[in-house]
């Protein structure tokens, strides 16, 4: 699909967008802006779908170099294509980055009307986590192109451990599996059941976690839930981006809820090697 106006969009949909102000842990920012050539940027000559503030060509040129093979990451694990072509901005100064991304510590983030922005911290000391980070965000631009910006409905724990798992531990990465593993002997877990709903997102803090624990535990449980039965999680997540209710699917898929699933694997195959043994 093309970008589409709030006209065009379902009412479950516009509702996520009218309530963007409330935002998803590490990830999101609520602004909605012109078209990227309004505040400066421009498309790269040689690929269409990275537009680039001046003076980020060289940034421009790797993310190009990057970006099939993330997309190919995303679609392979959400199991279904792009509705259109992703479209990423990348900014040569912080001060770009801030205009669209008001979260102090983000280095990306995918804005409400669905475009991926990238500091230009991932082209200077942290140039390494280019590749996980540009992965992880598309995640969320591939959901928010067929749901709706960080839909209410999907639980926050979703939305960030599958961007974590299509990035193989991107955005996970400033805390350790051991941490992880702490965390959870002592209690402070993800509860896979707990429901958000519009307003009420539960983020890391509300887990009794910080946000790289939040992301490591919630990638770890679907990374169980994947290796266990691919077919299973791809019909589950299927059906999720179809629409259906995320328990409802989940119940019909595992008959049972998504808490007794996962935290059964946890404990049984532990975060890290054996970190998770008394």
């Amino acid at each position: 699909m093309n970008w589409v106006g709030l006209g065009a969009i379902e009412p479950r949909v516009c509702l996520a967008l009218a309530l963007c102000g409330w935002l998803l842990t590490g990830c999101a920012t609520a602004q909605r802006h012109p078209d990227g050539q309004a505040l400066g940027f421009v498309p790269l000559a040689t690929d269409a779908r990275v537009w680039l503030e001046p003076g980020a060509e060289a940034y421009a040129e790797r993310v190009s170099a990057y970006l099939d093979q993330a997309v190919s990451r995303v679609e392979h694990l959400h199991g279904l294509p792009f509705r259109s072509p992703p479209r990423v901005h990348v900014c040569a100064s912080e001060s770009c980055f801030t205009r669209w991304v008001q979260t102090p510590g983000l280095t990306a983030a995918v804005v409400a009307d669905n475009r991926l922005v990238l500091s230009p911290r991932l082209h200077g000391q942290e140039a390494h986590r280019l590749p996980g980070i540009l992965t992880h965000e598309l995640s969320h631009l591939h959901l928010g192109q067929r749901l709706g910006h960080y839909t209410p409905w999907i639980p926050v724990w979703l939305h960030e451990g599958l961007a974590t798992l299509a990035a193989d531990g991107a955005g996970a990465d400033a805390t350790s599996d051991a941490q992880a593993c702490a965390a959870w002997r002592s209690g402070r877990r993800v509860d896979f059941n707990r429901r958000d709903a519009p307003g009420r997102r539960h983020r890391a803090s509300e887990h009794g976690l910080d946000i790289h624990g939040f992301y490591r535990q919630s990638w770890r449980a679907l990374q169980r839930l994947h290796a266990r039965d691919e077919g299973a999680f791809g019909r589950w997540l299927q059906a999720v981006q179809e629409g259906v209710d995320f328990h409802i699917a989940f119940a019909d898929i595992y008959n049972t809820d998504p808490n007794t699933l996962l935290t059964a694997m946890l404990n049984q195959t532990p975060i890290g090697a054996d970190l998770c043994h008394e």
